[in-house]
């Protein structure tokens, strides 16, 4: 876009900053390898283009510079989105191509002026842009904000961006804005041999010593409340079939043992589980270690039946408390996971 284009249409010549709302498979395809992509935005568009940081199901992705700038980067991010339906496309049955989705984070003493007197200049935008426009009711969690929505054809888009960059400079916001900041990801938790690891994806990364420290004085039965926890947070009972066909279930908060917060005396009772024979040495161990590490974590005791002649499965029962017997499953399941999916030793 020229940028004499730009500033006639409204007089634009100023400079803006424009936050949006991204998941995070959409921040890694406006990344790219090695951040490349992004880079390559930043240069060709003039724009400066910051991505909030954590460990969050959503980011923040700010773009700052001069309108012309601006324009440009939502143009680049806008035709990167729709290259991605393309290609998703190739490998799907699917035949009516999906329209292109951003997600503007606006101040919500601003949304009033989007939407216009009974919705005239929201309808004003959709018509003679040809994107679909919504406007959250609701403000995002914790904030003065709400996520304005746009979706059609990044030519759509990128005129529809335009309008409401201008009804933004006429009608600037209204007190203080408490801007939106995405709540970060609790990050699975796994404790073995005296390490702690966190879940990336399909791998097991250690994680920093403090964990560490603090499962070493679990292992000793140490009680402590868990860190950010003023209560314990347990996991579900997983059922059977979850562990004969094991996928990786996450502990956002990692259970230890001899929890103040617990009931002083809570009733033990017995939980049975099935695991598949050719599986069962995972849980076991060399001599017997990893089971034996299970059952001092869990607190929960732990028995194998032998083996039935003619059946494909083994038996385990679980003793315990309620707590005991959900981190023991939690355990097994994330050994037999290991197992599965080749993610390293745990």
């Amino acid at each position: 876009m020229e940028p004499n284009k730009v500033q006639s249409e409204g007089g634009l010549n100023v400079t803006l900053t424009i936050r949006l709302l991204m998941h995070g498979k959409e921040v890694g395809s406006i990344i790219g390898k090695k951040g490349e992509t992004v880079k390559k935005m930043r240069e060709e568009s003039g724009a400066r283009i910051n991505i909030s940081e954590g460990n969050c199901p959503e980011r923040i992705v700010t773009i700052t510079g001069p309108t012309d700038a601006i324009f440009k980067a939502f143009a680049m991010i806008a035709y990167k989105f729709e290259e991605d339906i393309i290609n998703s496309m190739s490998n799907s049955p699917a035949t009516s191509k999906p329209p292109v989705t951003l997600r503007l984070v606006v101040p919500a003493s601003q949304c009033g002026s989007l939407i216009g007197k009974g919705g005239s200049k929201i309808k004003e935008m959709r018509e003679s842009t040809g994107a679909q426009v919504q406007v959250a009711g609701d403000m995002l969690p914790n904030s003065t904000e709400r996520a304005v929505t746009i979706s059609g054809t990044p030519e759509a888009i990128i005129q529809c961006v335009k309008q409401i960059c201008v009804v933004m400079l006429e009608s600037p916001p209204k007190g203080a804005t408490i801007p939106y900041r995405p709540k970060p990801a609790s990050t699975p938790v796994i404790f073995s041999g005296g390490q702690a690891y966190t879940i990336q994806g399909q791998y097991a990364i250690p994680h920093p010593d403090q964990l560490t420290k603090l499962h070493q004085l679990a292992m000793q039965q140490t009680p402590f409340t868990p860190l950010g926890q003023t209560t314990p947070a347990f996991p579900g009972t997983y059922p059977r079939a979850l562990l004969k066909f094991p996928s990786l279930c996450c502990l956002s908060s990692f259970p230890l043992l001899s929890d103040p917060g617990l009931d002083a005396s809570p009733p033990a009772s017995t939980h049975e589980l099935t695991i598949p024979n050719d599986l069962i040495g995972c849980i076991i161990g060399r001599q017997g270690t990893k089971i034996n590490e299970i059952r001092q974590m869990s607190g929960a005791q732990i028995k194998i039946a032998n083996a039935m002649e003619g059946s494909s499965e083994r038996q385990i029962t679980i003793t315990g408390t309620p707590a005991n017997i959900s981190l023991a499953q939690y355990l097994i399941n994330a050994r037999l996971t290991s197992e599965v999916t080749g993610m390293g030793t745990l």
